[in-house]
């Protein structure tokens, strides 16, 4: 068996179908397996995608166990030759998987790989390549030197945004929403370590497969995923759930830094959770803007039947081709376009400024939007 899939639901029930159907395209004339293993999601999402796609084994936890957990429970039964952790708020296509298969066999010191992964509206995802975060580079990120000085290789090394995104580079930490890993590798290690609940376990096991004396290599083939690391940053929650996984990486790989480093991540923590407090404070007290996203736009349909889907999906006026000016949404058939066209689609036609991207799913007459829950 060529692949194992293992994807941790929670909660993202028309996403999940999304990202199966992705999944069984990609995965076409490949022999592998898919687990989904759902975290008690209490809604119908395991039931749903039972029946669509009943040749999934599916794993349903009595409790939330974290990300880490959950995704080691299908790890240890994974019987492909790579295993792929993917996200339920994904979309891929034959080339991620092809092409990072490809450059496992070929480069034997690779240990996993990540992709080009693009928010829904293709704006590429700076998580997708990070560097260790050393004390120095923690330093940076906490203060917002990274911020101010983006493409400096001594300031701003964890995103690594001075590194081309368009040519494979050989880096630190690959995200969890996509990691291409040697299953006898993961296997070994234990998979996760479960001591992250959430945020945190992807560098812990980067670190680990590099310590192991295997590469972790990021290659430009583009994805999409929903729902980025900026997504919670300005939460309180983030902030505290994200830099306490930091000090319990710390605690684990670098011993010798607690005296100095505890009291700079706290001190860090305090001031982004007043940053986040500050800001919600002003929205609270700024009139609000008129409607920022796209709500108000009009419609642009991209399909062979725009009418049928324009009635399926309640949309009056619509276009069928994007203007040369103006905001719009973009509504992508997915009756009449694999996954792979759609993500290539909005790659091609990214344009954050004024266009806004939206799938129709055909099987359901929904709109899978970004901003879905």
């Amino acid at each position: 068996m060529e692949l194992t899939v293992v994807i941790v639901n929670y909660r993202v029930k028309y996403l999940l179908e999304q990202t199966l159907r992705s999944v069984e395209q990609a995965m076409q004339g490949m022999t592998g397996e898919v687990i989904v293993v759902d975290n008690l999601s209490g809604d119908d999402s395991i039931a749903f995608s039972r029946e669509r796609h009943p040749e999934v084994t599916y794993i349903e936890n009595k409790e939330n166990v974290g990300f880490a957990r959950a995704n080691n429970q299908a790890i240890m039964q994974a019987r492909g030759e790579f295993t792929l952790i993917l996200n339920p708020d994904t979309i891929i296509t034959p080339r991620c998987l092809q092409e990072g298969i490809a450059w496992m066999q070929s480069h034997p010191k690779c240990g996993a790989i990540g992709a080009r992964m693009m928010d829904g509206n293709g704006v590429f995802l700076p998580e997708s390549k990070r560097a260790f975060p050393t004390p120095w580079v923690s330093f940076c990120k906490i203060f917002g030197l990274s911020k101010l000085f983006p493409r400096s290789p001594w300031f701003a090394k964890y995103h690594l945004r001075y590194l081309s995104d368009l040519e494979p580079q050989c880096i630190d930490i690959l995200s969890g929403a996509y990691m291409l890993c040697r299953t006898d590798v993961l296997q070994r290690m234990g998979g996760f370590d479960e001591d992250f609940f959430m945020y945190g376990e992807d560098i812990d096991l980067s670190y680990r497969i590099v310590k192991a004396g295997y590469e972790n290599w990021f290659l430009p083939t583009p994805m999409v995923h929903y729902k980025g690391e900026s997504t919670h940053k300005d939460s309180m929650r983030y902030v505290r759930v994200f830099y306490d996984a930091m000090l319990i990486f710390y605690r684990k790989h670098f011993p010798r830094f607690n005296v100095i480093f505890y009291p700079i991540v706290k001190l860090g923590v305090i001031v982004r959770a007043g940053m986040a407090m500050a800001k919600r404070f002003i929205k609270r007290l700024l009139p609000s803007k008129a409607t920022p996203a796209s709500e108000n736009w009009p419609w642009v349909i991209i399909s062979t039947d725009a009418a049928t889907v324009a009635q399926r999906a309640g949309i009056g006026d619509y276009k069928t081709d994007i203007p040369a000016s103006g905001c719009h949404n973009v509504l992508i058939d997915d009756g009449c376009h694999t996954y792979a066209q759609v993500v290539d689609y909005i790659r091609e036609h990214s344009d954050k400024a004024r266009l806004a991207f939206h799938i129709f799913a055909d099987r359901h007459g929904i709109i899978i939007s970004p901003k879905m829950s």
